[in-house]
């Protein structure tokens, strides 16, 4: 098959031929139609990941079709449609068997822990834990947005966030993660102020449900958050993971307020005010993705033309096209969804 190999971090990826994956006997091939581009996968190509081992073939949010299953797969087929969430879990762990397969105690991320959907094919362990079907009314580019952005805010707004309509929200960072979860609390009746650097980015929020936008390099983005929503945001979202947008997240919360840290923080995070922390009763939550269980509420959502996930996408591109488009992906501002289409042959 083809896929996109990097040998070296900050090395330029390249498409080349590498062996077809085997499904393991618990597991399921997938050829992939569509993947999206993600600043994880940035990161992962930058060495901020551990679990990573080279050569690499990065990506793991992806829309397909089953190929191949192994012999103890018992719920899907060949020619099924699916995707995945980026975590997938082991279905035996302590954490898996309460549902909580998105903090698996082995865990496994294609794109991370094994090779990615920047490729023809890519194999997935314990498909019966993992794979999700995809509903015909979503097309496969809109579903290559699902797997860590899309379903990771959908659950970062709703699960650990425990949005209730009238809440101010505040997303820092409008990215994919930041405008889906745009797009989600507008839909659950939040009242949303995103904050970001871009000018076309805080459009699409607008466009996306935000009532309000707030350009972080001309104004405190906390005192900004506090002013619009009179007294500050009932949940607070980084988005983006740098300790500048953690601490305004923080720091944009009323009393009781919830904190929910999405972005990562490759290199820490800020100094957190604890003593406010304790003294306002404010939470702080990480949000880790999303259990292929916990699709179908999203999914209905979607198919209701509720959530509209593919109106985060901005550009779609051709495998070919895939290494330098992750390699740019810190030169410039990440404005919507970008998405690798994979028709066979790999082009």
């Amino acid at each position: 098959m083809r896929a996109v190999v990097y040998d070296a971090f900050e090395q330029l990826p390249t498409l080349r031929e590498v062996p077809d994956p085997r499904p393991p006997p618990a597991g399921a091939v997938i050829r992939v139609t569509a993947t999206g581009l993600c600043r994880s996968d940035w990161h992962g190509w930058r060495g901020h990941d551990p679990d990573i081992r080279l050569p690499h073939v990065p990506g793991h949010e992806l829309a397909g079709v089953v190929e191949t299953v192994g012999l103890k797969v018992t719920g899907w087929r060949p020619g099924n449609r699916v995707t995945v969430p980026f975590v997938c879990g082991c279905g035996d762990c302590p954490q898996c068997a309460t549902g909580n397969q998105q903090v698996c105690d082995r865990q496994f991320q294609p794109g991370f822990t094994h090779w990615g959907s920047f490729a023809e094919f890519v194999a997935i362990d314990h498909a019966d834990v993992n794979l999700v079907a995809l509903p015909e009314a979503l097309d496969d580019v809109a579903a290559a947005s699902l797997g860590c952005r899309f379903a990771t805010a959908f659950r970062a707004v709703m699960a650990q966030g425990r949005l209730a309509a009238g809440e101010w929200v505040a997303v820092h960072g409008c990215g994919g993660v930041g405008l889906s979860a745009v797009m989600i609390a507008a839909e659950a009746g939040g009242q949303v102020v995103a904050v970001d650097v871009d000018d076309e980015t805080l459009q699409l929020a607008r466009r996306f449900g935000a009532c309000a936008t707030v350009d972080a390099r001309s104004e405190d983005p906390a005192d900004a958050v506090r002013s619009v929503s009179g007294g500050g945001a009932h949940l607070s979202l980084d988005a983006l993971g740098s300790p500048a947008t953690c601490a305004a997240s923080i720091a944009s919360l009323r009393k009781r307020g919830r904190h929910v840290q999405v972005g990562l923080l490759p290199d820490g995070g800020p100094v957190v005010p604890m003593a406010r922390v304790i003294a306002e009763e404010l939470e702080m939550l990480g949000s880790h993705g999303m259990a292929a269980h916990a699709y179908p509420p999203m999914l209905a959502l979607i198919a209701a033309g509720r959530l509209r996930p593919e109106l985060l996408i901005t550009r779609q591109i051709g495998l070919h096209e895939a290494g330098e488009a992750l390699a740019t992906m810190g030169q410039r501002p990440a404005r919507g969804v970008t998405v690798v289409t994979v028709p066979a042959g790999g082009l």
